[in-house]
């Protein structure tokens, strides 16, 4: 599998990554990776409904994703990967999966977050997830459109 773009962005599938990150990067696939929403049928239905038609979507557990990475069923299939949390990437990366670079798009605010910018909110888990992904040496880009520059995200984490 040759995944073009891994995203964080807890709205999944929206306007913006329909009409702008899925022309830029036009996978055969376009695969939600989160345990909460592969077990539950109701959100999973609705993300897959409102995907464009010109790709498969799939909405999988992190285990899921990484079977399906190393299938030889899915080689050369190109894909999309959205996540909700950083730890959900950093758990891809740890079961083999090759991901170099992770667009943060947007995690919302809650009460046991912290604002980081006004697109970006984090709790302590994923500050810890976002600094083992850096450990690793995976590109951590901050930016909302991709005709936005991208700005380092470690950098707004300090």
């Amino acid at each position: 599998m040759n995944i073009l773009l891994a995203r964080i962005d807890d709205r999944f599938i929206h306007g913006q990554v329909v009409t702008r990150w899925v022309k830029e990067y036009p996978a055969e696939r376009l695969i939600v990776v989160s345990d909460a929403v592969a077990a539950d049928e109701l959100r999973k239905s609705l993300l897959i409904s409102v995907a464009p038609s010109s790709m498969t979507a799939n909405v999988v557990s992190v285990e899921k994703m990484i079977k399906a990475y190393h299938s030889p069923r899915y080689e050369g299939v190109s894909a999309f990967l959205l996540f909700e949390k950083p730890r959900d990437v950093l758990r891809l990366i740890e079961g083999g999966v090759k991901i170099d670079s992770v667009n943060v798009g947007g995690m919302r605010f809650e009460n046991d977050r912290e604002q980081v910018t006004k697109s970006v909110s984090v709790t302590a888990d994923d500050i810890a997830a976002f600094k083992a992904l850096q450990a690793l040496g995976i590109r951590q880009e901050l930016r909302q459109l991709p005709s936005d520059s991208a700005v380092d995200f470690m950098t707004k984490l300090k």
